[in-house]
């Protein structure tokens, strides 16, 4: 009887980890292949070499948090507001997809063809916002100015260390997504 080989998506996922907890430096075949507990060997089944793995790495979450948000948004419909809580929700929250979406934003810096990867996939999720915000908002300017913010907040808060004066995060944050949305403040003390 043969032994199982280890899955293609395991591979992948053990490289998301990496990179999520350590950045794309500490993607490494051989620190994958101990974390998965099998040899580095059956690496090479799937992937040419590293560059491969990291390529499927970006594919996978390219796909996951723009393709699948999106035809979730989609598929679960509602309100404009509500589908833009929806795919921030989704994307900007929970230990799957951010933790890999601030990870790939660093490695931007460093890498232009991971900055073009990342402008690409931004890009998507600004043209959600900015069709969301455009059903209540016909300003385009307006449109344009409300998407950058909401987008700047999805992504700026996880590197924010300053206290709110006697509100909680949470509180600030919901009180933000009503100025962006416009929706009638809900009070926050």
């Amino acid at each position: 009887m043969g032994v199982a080989r280890t899955p293609r998506r395991s591979w992948i996922e053990a490289g998301l980890r990496a990179l999520a907890t350590g950045g794309p430096d500490a993607v490494r075949v051989e620190s994958l292949a101990k974390s998965l507990g099998v040899t580095k060997g059956g690496f090479y089944g799937y992937f040419a070499d590293r560059e491969a793995l990291l390529q499927a790495m970006l594919d996978t979450w390219e796909r996951e948090s723009v393709d699948e948000v999106l035809a979730r948004v989609e598929r679960e419909g509602g309100a404009p507001r509500t589908r833009i809580h929806r795919a921030g929700m989704l994307t900007f929250s929970g230990d799957r997809l951010l933790p890999i979406d601030l990870a790939v934003r660093a490695w931007a810096r460093r890498d232009e063809a991971v900055a073009d990867r990342l402008r690409r996939v931004d890009n998507r999720r600004m043209a959600l916002l900015r069709e969301m915000i455009g059903t209540f908002c016909a300003d385009p300017d307006e449109v344009e100015a409300r998407s950058l913010i909401a987008f700047c907040v999805a992504i700026g808060e996880h590197f924010l260390a300053a206290d709110h004066e006697g509100r909680s995060r949470a509180e600030v944050l919901s009180r933000a997504a009503d100025l962006v949305l416009d929706r009638p403040a809900r009070g926050i003390r």
